[in-house]
């Protein structure tokens, strides 16, 4: 089977498609026909060896082929799978512990990383969901402290009318926030560059700023929940935008900004009303999979796709996706021979 296979750090460059053995299911795994994955930010941080991808490969990428998101169809199932059969069309995310491998004709996954795709969603789009929809989901739920832990909780919930703002809207996670967030009632702030705007409104975003020509930071607005995707500002300059109890959550940003999320965010926590920090990321969470489920299959939720790129230009996706300019997604799809 043809496969991307990274063997060490560096440019997209350094990926190349291979011809590589397919794989053999084992007993509690599905081995699934590749239709479509996604690339995310987290790619390409594990491609250039950014100082947390190296934690489990300090000398080489952890994992030889990378992608985590999947959608595809299940060809053969390991004896002890009960949950799924071939044909089933399934989704999933095989970020880590689940050992990446979607850039492939073929991958095994293990029966708990695996689930059923909306009925009405396409392969491509259903690709483009399990990080980034989870990831927003989990990050918009934040509810304060879970002391004691460097992490917000994300145990809480939207309240209606509270405003919401997300820097970095127009993104993968971005535009997922952006619908979840009006879908639990929250008036909806969405910042980004110029040629995005257009893009948010039209997924439900109230209000939009082009970071360009504003700083959300200093406009004296404040509100109840800050979304930061591409922070990369003072945490004390984000705690200015909140209201009295606002919370703020990053998601990714610069080297810096993580780490006053981390170790500043939860002394401002303790000591004052407002709560600022990070969520600790759960994939595979089986009920945020259904409760998204339910919302693409009500059309209540949309994937944004900006442009899809075959197998072979894994490269040239993940070029387009750090250059920060893709309006939703970026996303893989595979094309099946009768050989493979």
């Amino acid at each position: 089977m043809k496969a991307i296979v990274c063997t060490k750090y560096g440019p997209p460059d350094v990926l190349q498609l291979k011809e590589v053995e397919k794989p053999t299911p084992k007993d509690d795994e599905a081995l699934v026909k590749v239709h479509a994955a996604s690339v995310n930010a987290a790619d390409f941080e594990i491609l250039r060896g950014t100082w947390s991808a190296r934690f489990g490969g300090p000398l080489r990428p952890m994992y030889k082929i990378p992608g985590s998101d999947i959608a595809g169809r299940v060809e053969v199932v390991g004896r002890n799978v009960k949950q799924f059969q071939p044909g089933d069309e399934i989704w999933g995310d095989l970020s880590y512990p689940h050992g990446f491998g979607t850039f492939a004709e073929y991958v095994c996954v293990p029966e708990n990383a695996l689930r059923l795709k909306p009925a009405n969603m396409t392969f491509e789009e259903a690709a483009a969901v399990p990080s980034a929809a989870v990831v927003a989901l989990q990050n918009l739920r934040c509810a304060g402290p879970s002391s004691p832990s460097l992490f917000l909780s994300d145990e809480g919930q939207i309240q209606p009318g509270q405003k919401v703002l997300i820097n970095g809207a127009g993104g993968g996670v971005g535009t997922f926030a952006v619908q979840i967030a009006k879908y639990f009632g929250a008036e909806v702030t969405g910042v980004d560059s110029t040629k995005k705007l257009d893009m948010l409104r039209s997924i439900g975003a109230d209000h939009v700023i082009d970071y360009t020509h504003e700083d959300f930071t200093k406009s004296g607005q404040h509100y109840d929940l800050i979304l930061d995707v591409v922070a990369n500002r003072s945490i004390f300059n984000y705690k200015r935008a909140l209201s009295p109890r606002g919370i703020f959550v990053m998601v990714r940003g610069s080297l810096v900004a993580i780490f006053q999320a981390l170790f500043l965010g939860p002394l401002i926590s303790i000591t004052g009303s407002k709560k600022m920090g990070c969520v600790m990321w759960k994939p595979n969470q089986k009920e945020d999979l259904i409760f998204l489920k339910e919302l693409f299959e009500a059309d209540k939720v949309v994937p944004v796709i900006d442009r899809c790129y075959p197998l072979s230009k894994v490269a040239e996706a993940l070029r387009y996706l750090e250059e920060g300019h893709a309006l939703g997604k970026v996303v893989i799809t595979v094309e099946h021979n009768n050989k493979t």
